[in-house]
């Protein structure tokens, strides 16, 4: 099942292990279950710690349970975990057999003091860049805790449940049977929903923290960046972020990286944070800043009620999915409307879907969804697609992409429980048009994540925080980087370029003020 190099790598790391894990197997003849009880065999062969039992009482077949018999926990694989949760299967593993986790101690204390049972069913699609994020979290809670325990699911393996459950986004999360979460959602949020009181234990935390010398709003590669600068001049210097990383965690493959060839989202967000954390940075996940007021410096307010203080602000809090602001858009995501084709797509298999949008990111998801559904319908506003030719000619060499220019989408309509198509109005003629399909992923463009900021800063009539040359804002020490700011391309390594100059710009208006 796993290639030599693969085998090698695994064998590296679970010669931590330190106390015994079972694999737990349950398995038929189908192919995915011969696939698994190679895994399985495979993973066996690598470690004396590791031993093969027979399940005799499985919930789904096929499927594994990582078990440790010393602490009683038991994480559960439905389906076969390749692609992207491979690295889940890995962690599991290791925090199964005593290998220390990584995660502050007092989050590692709440945990195992939550009360149970707690059972978390994580919907996924291999293929989905966001779900070993949600996979993880919830494995290392059971990995801790007894009480608590997980199962992912690969939807496409379990097609009849994702039908049953009408789950048409993943990673979708069930706890105790009824539906906990859909999209991304991190340890933190996690912990926040099933603990009642831990955003208060958090605020108070917060509030108590000194004024940072520079506090940085947003952890992707502007914020990661404008950290990394700032620390290295030895200012105190925090991170706010609702999710580190942002958006680039859900970026499938990254090939304009200067000086790297290729690589994923996750992987790049995992290295931004490593190198944050390198320095004496504070950073403050799963927090969302919700006003910005001048106050002996500045203060910075926290959807819990928390302030923090701080001499200079970074702004660097990225951009969103634009979405298309017709009626039944808001009611039917999740089910059927969606925004990720590489986590969504599978979900769709053999089914008839639209793409609206013809830029790049749209032509793109249409010839990804094409080798996955049965036919793919791209819808552009203009009169001509904005894609590269070398997509534009890729999508019409396809035999089952049909492409219709000057389409206004009008309505998205569905029968309560699921999207059934959608209306759209012929900009030349006027005529209103139909049509039918299952899924619809809107591609057309981002939008800044600064609402929050109206009223405060000067923002252009899209949104964007006006910069200057040193990436200083419309009020004198607030500074901002990134997707969410007026430059012109929005692109990782010029997010991470203008992140270094915000932060040169606060430490050169610290040292003058």
């Amino acid at each position: 099942m796993l290639d030599n190099n693969l085998k090698a790598a695994l064998q590296g790391y679970l010669q931590n292990l330190k106390t015994p894990v079972a694999l737990l197997l349950a398995t038929d003849n189908s192919e995915k279950g011969q696939e698994l009880k190679a895994l399985a065999a495979d993973i066996a062969s690598l470690s004396s710690m590791v031993v093969l039992k027979d399940n005799p009482n499985p919930t789904r077949v096929p499927s594994m349970v990582v078990h440790s018999e010393s602490k009683g926990t038991a994480i559960t694989f439905a389906g076969v975990p390749m692609g992207h949760e491979f690295t889940s299967l890995v962690l599991a593993l290791l925090h199964s057999g005593g290998h220390p986790i990584k995660e502050e101690a007092s989050v590692l204390a709440q945990i195992a003091a939550l009360p149970g049972p707690l059972h978390f069913e994580i919907y996924v699609s291999l293929s989905c860049q966001t779900c070993p994020e949600v996979v993880q979290a919830l494995n290392l809670m059971a990995a801790v805790n007894p009480k608590i325990t997980t199962n992912m699911i690969d939807g496409a393996v379990f097609q009849q449940e994702v039908s049953d459950r009408n789950i048409m986004a993943v990673p979708t999360v069930f706890l105790n049977g009824e539906q906990f979460s859909q999209g991304a959602i991190a340890l933190g949020n996690i912990l926040n929903k099933v603990d009642a009181s831990a955003a208060s234990r958090q605020a108070e935390a917060l509030a108590s923290k000194e004024k940072f010398d520079v506090l940085v709003i947003g952890g992707g590669p502007a914020g990661a960046s404008a950290a990394i600068y700032a620390a290295r001049k030895g200012l105190n210097t925090g991170v706010l972020a609702e999710r580190f990383g942002g958006q680039v965690a859900d970026t499938v493959g990254i090939e304009n990286f200067i000086s790297v060839k290729e690589t994923e989202g996750p992987k790049l967000v995992a290295n931004l944070e490593a190198h944050v954390r390198h320095y004496e940075v504070d950073i403050m996940n799963n927090q969302k800043a919700v006003k910005l007021t001048q106050d002996d410096g500045f203060a910075v307010e926290l959807a819990n009620g928390a302030t923090l203080k701080a001499k200079t602000v970074i702004l660097s809090t990225g951009a969103r999915w634009r979405e298309m602001n017709v009626p039944g858009e808001k009611e039917y995501r999740g089910r059927g409307v969606a925004y990720c084709p590489h986590c969504d797509g599978p979900l769709f298999k053999g089914k008839r879907v639209a793409v609206i949008g013809g830029g790049n990111s749209g032509i793109e998801a249409a010839i990804d969804l094409a080798g996955i559904v049965e036919h793919v319908t791209v819808l552009e506003f203009d009169s001509k697609l904005r894609a590269d030719a070398v997509l534009v000619k890729k999508a019409q060499s396809m035999g089952n992409i049909d492409i219709i220019l000057n389409a206004q989408s009008t309505e998205v309509l569905g029968d309560g429980n699921k999207v059934t198509g959608i209306n759209y109005t012929d900009r030349v003629t006027g005529d209103a048009k139909h049509v039918t399909l299952a899924g619809i992923f809107v591609q057309i463009g981002l939008v800044p994540n600064t609402e929050w900021l109206r009223g405060t800063l000067e923002l252009t009539n899209r949104g964007e925080i006006i910069v200057d040359s040193h990436g200083q804002t419309s009020m004198k020490g607030v500074f901002a980087a990134g997707d969410a700011t007026n430059s012109p391309f929005k692109q990782i390594i010029i997010a991470m370029g203008s992140g270094a100059t915000a932060s040169l710009g606060a430490f050169d208006y610290l040292i003058r003020n």
